[in-house]
């Protein structure tokens, strides 16, 4: 199950999975694209592993991997929640 994280202002999508298997968390981002449809990768934490790109550049991978690094205590503790909205009781 792939959870809701952030929405930035590009459009671009931050969700996340529950803890997986040895207690990692996917972390999976997306931004909409006219030419290509979407561009994404997949990180996992706690290592920040990246695992696929497709259609950023480098200089867009360090700024999304800025975002993940600079909210990944949330995203682990939401993760182990069930998500924002019940993590946060709403």
């Amino acid at each position: 199950m792939m959870y809701p994280f952030l929405t930035l202002s590009d459009d671009t999508e931050i969700t996340h999975s529950e803890y997986l298997p040895a207690n990692r968390v996917k972390v999976y981002v997306e931004t909409p694209d006219e030419r290509d449809c979407f561009h994404h990768l997949t990180c996992y934490l706690p290592d920040y592993s990246i695992e696929e790109i497709y259609g950023y550049s480098d200089d867009e991978v360090e700024k999304y991997m800025k975002v993940i690094r600079s909210t990944a205590h949330l995203i682990l503790e939401f993760s182990k929640e069930g998500g924002f909205d019940n993590a946060s009781g709403l």
